[in-house]
């Protein structure tokens, strides 16, 4: 497989690519099968239909790997948080975390993970429909990213409830966090036995903190999480996608493979911080879809920044969507072509 041999660090004919979100709204066909589920939980819920949506941007749009259709805050959800998708809004909790005793009536472990049948059949069935060259990639939120919507209950600007509660009432912070990760790694292992290919960790409010609270309240689970897996599965290759964090580089490391850098964070210093030890995966600003000379423009230069170097396109976060079709197809291609050996 082009992909994970890229993961690997290998030599491949082209520089692969795939998108954050590639399955998703910008794409007609996936608003036919969402209409179809009834709502956003009900397409995760029903595995038939979410292999559908994991396998349309690899026939429509040409991507060189599936990422499994599903979202991060099913492992709440399944530790025994009430979570409603509310138009307008987004995710929202019915009851957030607020104390000691919240954390200890939340689900844990195998228990939790045993829950997430249907992301493993969703696995299985993509698995076994996609080409058997191409990667499936699973994937879970990072354990700080799901522990900010646990307490805020939803989506947040300001961080202000949760990061409250790192610097009043550490410990909880710690226990809720630890909680999560050991359902995560779980989560993980079970994608792996069901099939997918690579595993991808999400932190998406990673910038939220400052570096040292970063490092110690997320970074550090990340790297405990890596550590099991890589221990269990040497083979199967890990990315890690920390967003916004271009200046804590210098403190990177872990048991991974793949080093997701965000749009913000410029290729050539990532490359310089991290290149030598990790192959980096991204980070064309997303934006930049919406017009083929600016796709062109930063394809070309990521290209020429990582030519000496091992790489993976993709965005530097989720594609829009509003994207047109033609211009999602227009990278991809761009990518492949441009970066022929």
């Amino acid at each position: 497989m082009i992909f994970t041999d890229a993961c690997k660090g290998k030599k491949t004919p082209y520089t692969p690519v795939w998108m954050m979100r590639q399955a998703g709204r910008y794409l007609p066909e996936y608003m036919k099968v969402r209409e179809k589920a009834g709502n956003f939980l009900n397409l995760c819920h029903t595995p038939e239909l979410a292999a559908e949506v994991t396998l349309q941007p690899v026939d429509i749009v040409g991507v060189d790997a599936a990422i499994l259709f599903s979202d991060i805050l099913v492992v709440p959800n399944e530790m025994g948080m009430k979570l409603d998708f509310i138009k307008g809004e987004g995710p929202v909790f019915e009851k957030p975390v607020k104390s000691i005793d919240d954390v200890d009536t939340l689900t844990g472990g195998k228990e939790a993970a045993d829950k997430l049948t249907y992301v493993y059949k969703t696995i299985k069935i993509t698995r076994e429909k996609l080409d058997p060259q191409k990667a499936l990639i699973g994937f879970s939120g990072a354990p700080w990213t799901l522990a900010t919507y646990m307490v805020e209950g939803q989506g947040t600007k300001t961080y202000n409830v949760v990061k409250k509660l790192i610097y009043t009432n550490p410990k909880l912070m710690h226990h809720l966090l630890q909680k999560v990760s050991d359902v995560v790694k779980l989560y993980l292992e079970n994608q792996i036995l069901s099939g997918v290919n690579v595993v991808q960790i999400f932190d998406s409010w990673a910038a939220a903190l400052e570096k040292s609270a970063y490092m110690e309240f997320s970074w550090k689970y990340i790297k405990d999480i890596c550590s099991y897996i890589k221990a269990k599965y040497p083979d199967t290759p890990i990315i890690v996608f920390p967003k916004g964090i271009g200046a804590y580089l210098d403190d990177i490391d872990g048991d991974f493979d793949v080093f997701g850098v965000d749009w913000s964070t410029p290729m050539a210093l990532a490359k310089e911080k991290l290149g030598s030890r990790y192959v980096l995966q991204g980070n064309m600003e997303p934006c930049r879809l919406y017009s083929k000379e600016a796709t062109k423009e930063h394809v070309t230069s990521i290209a020429n920044t990582m030519k000496e170097g091992r790489h993976i396109f993709n965005l530097g976060h989720g594609i829009l969507p509003d994207v047109p079709v033609e211009n999602a197809k227009y990278f991809v291609s761009l990518c492949q072509e441009i970066t022929k050996k």
